[in-house]
C-alpha cells in the first residue's frame, strides 16, 4: 500500500470512531478498525492529534459536494431538482453538524478548506441547474439558493431547529410553495 493509500485509509477508519468516541478515540481502535498494527499510525503521523486533524480536514473538504451537485440531474422539472439539491444540502449539513457535536467543535476549522469561495462555487453550482426554471420562481435564482440553502442549513440543525428537523419534502414545499394561512 502506498504512504498516500495507507494515509487515505487511516483517516477513513478513524472518521466513524469520530463519532462513535469524540476525540477521546485511542490509537489503538483507529489501527484495530484500520486493520494495521498500531505502530503503523505513527509511521504515517507524527500523533494521534494529527491523524485526527487529517480526518476532520477530510470530514470539511467541499470538493466531494461540490461533485455531488455537478452530478446532479440537470434535466428534470422544478420540485425534483430543487429535492435532489435540498437533499445533498441536508447530507453534508448534518453530517458536519453530528461530527462537530461528537468532537465538540463549535465552529468548523479556521484554516478549512470550505472558504468564502467554496461556498460561492456551490451556489454558482446550484444557480446554474435552477437558471432554466427561472421563470417559475418568484425571485431571482441567486436569492432562491440563497433562501434554500438558509432554510436547509437551520431547518438540518438540531440546535436551531429546537429538534424538529425539518424533511426535504418540508423544506422544498416551503421555499417553492411557501407557507400559506388557512383561507389563502
Amino acid at each position: 500500500m502506498s504512504p498516500d493509500d495507507r494515509r487515505t485509509a487511516l483517516i477513513e477508519a478513524t472518521l466513524p470512531l469520530l463519532l462513535e468516541h469524540g476525540r477521546t478515540v485511542t490509537s489503538k481502535q483507529i489501527a484495530e478498525a484500520a486493520g494495521v498494527a498500531e505502530g503503523t499510525i505513527f509511521r504515517v503521523f507524527d500523533s494521534k492529534h494529527d491523524l485526527i486533524t487529517a480526518a476532520l480536514d477530510h470530514a470539511f473538504d467541499v470538493e466531494p459536494f461540490l461533485a455531488d451537485l455537478r452530478r446532479i440531474e440537470p434535466d428534470q422539472s422544478l420540485r425534483p431538482l430543487v429535492s435532489d439539491l435540498v437533499t445533498l444540502l441536508q447530507i453534508r449539513f448534518r453530517g458536519i453538524f453530528e461530527l462537530m457535536t461528537a468532537v465538540g467543535m463549535v465552529g468548523p476549522p479556521t484554516a478549512q478548506k470550505h472558504t468564502l469561495h467554496h461556498r460561492e462555487e456551490a451556489a454558482a453550482i446550484m444557480a446554474a441547474l435552477l437558471a432554466p426554471h427561472a421563470g417559475e420562481l418568484d425571485v431571482p435564482v441567486a436569492e432562491f439558493v440563497h433562501i434554500t440553502r438558509l432554510l436547509t442549513f437551520s431547518g438540518s440543525h438540531p440546535h436551531l431547529s429546537d429538534g424538529r428537523i425539518l424533511t426535504t419534502d418540508e423544506i422544498v414545499t416551503t421555499v417553492l410553495d411557501g407557507l400559506h394561512s388557512k383561507g389563502s
